[in-house]
């Protein structure tokens, strides 16, 4: 019906009608497009794809050169809540990239050029509970309070990448992960690790792939699975002195038993000066008597 209450003529209807079917059911170029689903999988694309449905819930970007996420195209895409950019070019600063995507509850960026996970990358992701950022080899560094946030995170997967060391905090206190994935990096099994491997064997989290969990540095401990590295690492860190804590401990005990000698003499001379000054008072004493 017309605002005056006379019927609409067919044609503009059909052609509203037409409209709006055709800006709910846009797709990108080289995409395919389901009901709130857009596949562009493999179409070698280089940036990320416009014209994406603003209903979207599924994104999948797979296998092209895409470097770059524009957080403000999707930020339009509010509803999303699966997005899977694995084997791309993506790399340095995704900081702040995923403030407008907070119902996302799947992210894979596995394959990709990351080299950092600071707290503002994935702070606004509330709801995750699955990241994949495995086979990222540029990858060296994961802040301790990078998932601080996302409490509700189940699936982390951070093997095949260049990670040397990861804070304990970093996971330990995530009360829903059950599935942490860890193999094939290039950890530097010192004392400083061993709070990290502790918490490992005590934890009901699973391992995958724990034949691959090795360590790369030191020397000695190379390719050691990690309860084996536990075990050195007790020995070595907790029983074991370096030869600089043997100096150091040599010194300490020699500052002490220089410090009780200089006591001790100090301690001789005033009694010896004491004694005298009483000897001298006591003869004194006796020739005021005569």
């Amino acid at each position: 019906m017309s605002p005056s209450g006379r019927p609409r003529p067919l044609s503009l209807v059909f052609l509203l009608g037409m409209g709006m079917a055709s800006e709910r059911f846009s797709c990108p170029s080289r995409c395919s497009c389901q009901y709130l689903e857009v596949n562009c999988t493999g179409q070698q694309l280089q940036e990320f794809p416009a014209a994406i449905p603003l209903d979207t819930r599924q994104l999948i970007l797979a296998a092209n050169n895409v470097s770059y996420l524009p957080a403000v195209e999707l930020s339009f895409l509010a509803d999303l809540v699966y997005l899977d950019c694995r084997k791309n070019l993506l790399g340095d600063d995704l900081d702040f990239t995923f403030i407008g995507v907070a119902k996302l509850v799947y992210l894979d960026l596995s394959f990709n050029n990351l080299t950092q996970v600071t707290f503002s990358t994935f702070s606004h992701l509330l709801s995750l509970v699955v990241l994949k950022i495995s086979d990222n080899p540029n990858l060296v560094a994961v802040e301790k309070d990078a998932f601080a946030n996302n409490t509700w995170l189940r699936h982390l997967d951070v093997s095949r990448t260049g990670l040397t060391f990861l804070d304990p905090s970093t996971v330990q206190d995530l009360p829903n992960l059950r599935f942490l994935g860890l193999s094939d990096n290039l950890w530097h099994c010192n004392c400083s690790f061993l709070d990290f491997i502790t918490w490992m064997t005590e934890s009901n989290i699973h391992f995958p792939d724990a034949d691959n969990m090795t360590c790369y540095t030191p020397e000695g401990l190379r390719a050691l699975k990690m309860p084996a590295v536990e075990a050195q690492l007790h020995f070595n860190c907790l029983t074991q002195l370096s030869k600089q804590d043997y100096i150091f401990l040599c010194l300490i005990g020699f500052c002490i038993f220089f410090a009780g000698t200089v006591a001790a003499w100090l301690a001789g001379i005033y009694a010896v000066i004491y004694k005298l000054h009483t000897s001298k008072g006591e003869e004194r004493e006796e020739e005021e008597d005569t």
